[in-house]
């Protein structure tokens, strides 16, 4: 079944507060566009501080009833809302593709990624038991529960309209809060969809609400009193802003920054795995992903071997319309976007790197207005140059030569950032080493993308997360949940008199 109307029509995208989908009182809105034609699509309505007053209001008036509702009742609203993600996959993927410009095929495994989550969050009774004590000392008992915060919020990037909203509201509203969700107003259409799937499912008015938006949005759920927590993912200094910006204001917070993710390639790698790796990973969803590799590190003369490879494939690259099932690469998501990656491109020409392929200009027929370029190769990148320093969100990759094994783990360690890493070796103990001596949150050994699964948390290190604990699996459910212990004893086992010590266990 195809989308609701409301949903694919080329009219305004607005907010959904209390349950039903708004206008708001903003008076402001932004061109959405379609990257492939470069033609303005719909436009999406900015909100104001009202709106944002208005969902929380939605938000807080739900949750006593919602943060009542047992575990199980509300894994059940998960559970029907998993179905109906699953029977609207191909749907909410065309319209991640439509806004956003990603290959379908990617777009579908963005759906996928999310609704993995939503199943995970449908284990909530079991994620929300509490340990027991019996007799923690005479006639005493000690037990502990985890109870929701009340009003959270989330604040998404372009780059995964949907799979990175499911890193946090399904684990937030099975623990019992309430939600207000902020995504980015370049792919707006996907939340609304989502959010309309929920009211399908059971799920009361005003437990999710969606305000479109920019700062004024962001800032209005920063100060806002009744939002109790705020999760982020985007780049680092926004990142940082967040964070300390949340904090300031007494909220707990998770914001997820920037990343420049290398790929360690040893002399023992499997030349034809790695070079299908590093172009999959530099060049997939035209690198506007946290966790693409857009830096190889080459040890030893394995990038005599690797480089003309690489150069032979992304000069090949199937680079088209992201509705063409056979497309590897889609457009970028804005046109100020594409400036700012060949910009980079530019950079790293005069800073002496070596442009082994040059995407710059590139056009697919048929679709000339459209925000495209070509898969670009540096070789020859050295530390000291910003294509290596900065994060380019783009479908570039530097190559950057390294003597041995220790000189390339401290190329990575030395790094700012420290969201994700991959070596490619057949050495066990080369991929041992490097697992533990990595300073880098999620590692993969031979698989170049290691984006932890539901169960798990997503999260980098250094300047890559600013927060105490990772998104999603249990560390999400920590996140969304405050911890209550309770001591209990009964007069008949209360001695009489009384205690002036510091209570012990007797």
């Amino acid at each position: 079944m195809g989308a609701p109307e409301a949903f694919t029509r080329t009219t305004d995208v607005g907010h959904w507060i209390g349950g039903q989908p708004v206008a708001g009182s903003g008076g402001r809105s932004q061109a959405v566009y379609n990257p492939a034609t470069g033609a303005v699509a719909r436009q999406v309505l900015l909100g104001s501080v009202a709106d944002v007053d208005a969902a929380v209001a939605a938000a807080a008036a739900a949750f006593p009833a919602w943060a009542d509702t047992p575990p199980i009742r509300r894994a059940r609203v998960l559970n029907t809302f998993l179905a109906l993600m699953n029977q609207h996959r191909d749907t909410l993927a065309a319209m991640i593709t439509a806004e956003h410009g990603k290959v379908f095929t990617d777009a579908q495994g963005e759906v996928t990624r999310g609704i993995e989550i939503v199943e995970f969050a449908c284990g909530i009774p079991q994620l929300l038991k509490g340990g027991f004590t019996d007799q923690v000392s005479t006639g005493i008992d000690n037990w502990t529960l985890r109870q929701p915060l009340g009003v959270v919020a989330g604040i998404t990037p372009f780059n995964f309209p949907c799979m990175v909203p499911a890193w946090m509201f399904p684990v937030a509203l099975a623990c019992g809060n309430t939600f207000v969700l902020k995504p980015s107003e370049r792919d707006p259409s996907p939340s609304l969809f989502m959010a309309e799937l929920l009211r399908q499912a059971g799920l009361p008015d005003g437990v999710f609400n969606v305000v479109q938006g920019d700062k004024t949005v962001v800032d209005a759920l920063l100060s806002h009193p009744d939002v109790k927590a705020l999760s982020f993912v985007g780049s680092t200094p926004i990142a940082q802003y967040i964070y300390e910006t949340g904090a300031h204001h007494g909220k707990r917070v998770q914001a997820l920054g920037g990343a420049k993710n290398h790929m360690v390639v040893m002399p023992d790698a499997d030349i034809e795995q790695t070079v299908d790796a590093l172009i999959g990973a530099a060049y997939g969803s035209a690198g506007e992903r946290c966790m693409a590799i857009s830096v190889a590190v080459l040890v030893g003369d394995v990038a005599d071997q690797i480089v003309p490879l690489l150069a032979e494939r992304a000069r090949a690259l199937k680079i088209r319309n992201g509705m063409e099932l056979d497309a590897e690469m889609g457009p970028i998501v804005t046109k100020q976007a594409l400036e700012r990656i060949e910009g980079y491109i530019a950079l790293g020409v005069e800073e002496g790197a070596r442009l082994v392929v040059d995407g710059r200009g590139f056009k697919v027929p048929g679709h000339e207005q459209g925000f495209f370029t070509g898969g670009t190769l540096f070789d020859h990148v050295t530390p000291q140059m910003r294509i290596y320093k900065e994060e380019i969100f783009g479908p570039v990759l530097a190559c950057v030569r390294a003597k041995d094994f220790a000189e390339a783990v401290q190329l990575v360690n030395d790094h700012e950032f420290g969201n994700g890493v991959a070596c490619y070796t057949r050495d066990g103990n080369v991929a041992r080493e490097f697992a533990r001596r990595i300073q880098v949150g999620m590692v993969g050994i031979n698989v170049p993308i290691p984006v932890p699964m539901a169960w798990h948390g997503f999260g980098g290190w250094k300047r890559s997360l600013f927060g105490d604990v990772h998104a999603y699996g249990e560390e999400g459910v920590r996140f969304y949940t405050k911890q209550k212990s309770i001591m209990q004893r009964w007069p008949a086992s209360t001695p009489k008199g009384a205690e002036f010590a510091m209570p012990t266990a007797k």
